[in-house]
């Protein structure tokens, strides 16, 4: 894609303190909307309410709600494994692809945005992102 929006970002991602930052948020998003979708999935799957689930783990139902309907949550890793225990699920860490690892880890240990696929990253930040579900 061309265009004055990613121009500009190639541009600031030569920085390499914006680089890192942009990189660690975008990676941030994607694995945080990839949990809260799979546990919200999981959620519906076993017929249990926001309410029922907060109640499992001694949440507030209100916390819980915000948490799988607000666009921009930052929760805590006990609050979602918590959660994934209640769903009789666990969360684990699994290697990135090569593809990911050029585009992430590479820039982000070397500081240097040499080859790194602006589009992927950027799209990070918004292929996961959830609907409100019921």
């Amino acid at each position: 894609m061309a265009g004055l929006f990613w121009d500009t970002l190639r541009r600031d991602l030569e920085d390499p303190e914006f680089l890192r930052e942009y990189v660690t948020e975008s990676v941030r998003i994607a694995a945080t909307d990839a949990i809260i979708n799979a546990l919200d999935e999981a959620r519906v799957s076993a017929g249990l309410s926001k309410a029922a689930l907060a109640r499992a783990i001694g949440a507030e139902p209100a916390a819980v709600r915000r948490l799988f309907s607000a666009d921009n949550v930052n929760p805590t890793l006990g609050t979602l494994a918590a959660l994934a225990a209640a769903l009789g699920l666990r969360i684990s860490i699994e290697p990135l692809s090569p593809a990911d690892q050029a585009t992430v880890t590479a820039p982000l240990r070397s500081g240097k945005a040499t080859g790194i696929d602006v589009e992927r990253i950027a799209g990070m930040r918004t292929s996961g992102r959830r609907a409100v579900s019921a």
